[in-house]
């Protein structure tokens, strides 16, 4: 199934232009229940502080861009190559042997962002609201450092990607977008930089997104980690 991409980017670019994105905390479960990687988390995208999850969940994130409606910036004619759209289905890392179905989540009813489900081999996903990994933009795909119960989640490896390292996306049209990690931030999520994850790029950009900084003595995470990468074929 794929359709047009131009209200999700326009959407996109409306919350980058406004800077605008909320989200909640991540718990990292009651008990024992203490990440399995710790410095790593579950999905979350930040500006602005927002109440934490209950201990008693899993670690969750969420994110509300604006309305839509911004005009996407012009684009020079230097700008790099990039692929039609087409809709993710999975994510392949060889560096930490990753393998995942993506799910396709966009916005609840009360703005906030879904994510994905928090058991035990739960997938990561793409937010629905950005470009189709390998289009023109950052592409934003979640996923959990942990499961309920305390195991790994998806993305419980994520510090360990390295610049150069690859990700592949396949896509439904049959291709495979490549990208190469560029770097990968660590940021509070009362200091998350919106405009530098969710703006406008010239190229075709991917953002991977979860949360970090567990703190045992409260049972959440204080901060997110961003693996940026870019399209390299």
């Amino acid at each position: 199934m794929t359709g047009s991409t131009t209200g999700r980017r326009a959407g996109l670019l409306a919350c980058a232009a406004t800077a605008v994105l909320l989200a909640t905390g991540c718990a990292a479960g009651s008990g024992d229940d203490a990440p399995t990687a710790p410095g790593s988390t579950s999905a979350a995208a930040s500006a602005s502080a927002s109440p934490t999850t209950s201990p008693t969940t899993s670690p969750t994130a969420a994110a509300t861009p604006s309305p839509s409606g911004g005009t996407p910036a012009a684009v020079p004619e230097s700008s790099p190559a990039v692929l039609v759209a087409s809709e993710p289905v999975s994510l392949t890392v060889p560096a930490t042997g990753t393998e995942s179905e993506l799910l396709h989540l966009g916005l609840r009813e009360d703005g906030a962002l879904e994510v994905p489900p928090e058991g035990p081999g739960a997938p990561a996903s793409w937010y629905t609201g950005s470009p189709t990994p390998g289009e023109r933009g950052p592409a934003v795909l979640l996923g959990h450092v942990n499961a309920t119960g305390g195991g790994p989640g998806i993305f419980a490896e994520l510090r360990q990607l390295a610049p150069g390292d690859t990700i592949e996306v396949t896509r439904e049209n049959g291709s495979t977008a490549v990208f190469a990690v560029d770097r990968g931030e660590q940021y509070g999520k009362d200091d998350f930089p919106t405009l530098e994850v969710y703006g406008n790029t010239e190229g075709a950009e991917l953002r991977l997104i979860t949360c970090d900084g567990y703190d045992p003595a409260t049972g959440e995470f204080d901060d997110n980690y961003v693996v940026f990468a870019s399209l390299v074929r």
